[in-house]
């Protein structure tokens, strides 16, 4: 049984997004942790190098201040007290909400941004276009970290194709490049799924 639900509609995104609504399975249900390596590792040292280059672009990491009025509407349905957006790049989620009048208790984590700490839970969690930049054999170990900092309900989006801006080492910023049958599986060993939605 989902710890809370709330609902989700008329999103709207560019094409080949993923939404996931999603709540937190209840800690008698424990999740299945298959493909998750021994360690807690979730970036290499090689690729957080190139992130951290990557973000001193001004226009990378930066998607998740589009959502804001979405964000808006589920923190204002599910009562969320506090935020964590996971992933938060240069944290702009945090202006683009208290412009729409929701100040909340926000919590951003992201590898590239040392100085925003380890990723803490929150009532909501958010990740916005943030798991298919993913190193593959680290996935798991991220999925593994949203489902211990969400404390009742998330909202996670997933680009399925590749993006614009290439790496440093010449490959596509979209490390995973992988449709919804991808993607389902590995959520639903940590979460409940509330609401999916593809936009072609």
């Amino acid at each position: 049984m989902a710890r809370s639900f709330f609902p989700i509609s008329k999103l709207r995104a560019s094409s080949n997004a993923l939404f996931f609504g999603l709540t937190n399975c209840e800690a008698s249900s424990n999740p299945t942790k298959e493909n998750m390596t021994d360690s807690n590792t979730t970036i290499s040292k090689t690729y957080l190098e190139m992130q951290v280059k990557m973000h001193q672009n001004p226009n990378y990491g930066s998607t998740s201040r589009l959502y804001a009025p979405l964000i808006a509407k589920i923190i204002q349905d599910s009562s969320a007290q506090s935020l964590s957006d996971y992933g938060a790049g240069k944290g702009r989620l945090k202006g683009e909400l208290e412009a729409l009048g929701i100040f909340t208790d926000y919590r951003p984590y992201d590898p590239a941004y040392p100085d925003y700490g380890p990723p803490r839970a929150a009532d909501l969690s958010v990740c916005i276009d943030v798991l298919e930049h993913a190193e593959p054999e680290y996935l798991d170990n991220i999925i593994h970290d949203l489902y211990k900092i969400t404390l009742r309900c998330g909202l996670f989006t997933i680009h399925t194709g590749p993006a614009k801006k290439m790496l440093p080492d010449g490959r596509n910023a979209h490390l995973i490049q992988a449709p919804p049958s991808f993607w389902l599986p590995k959520l639903c060993q940590f979460f409940e799924i509330s609401h999916l939605q593809k936009n072609r």
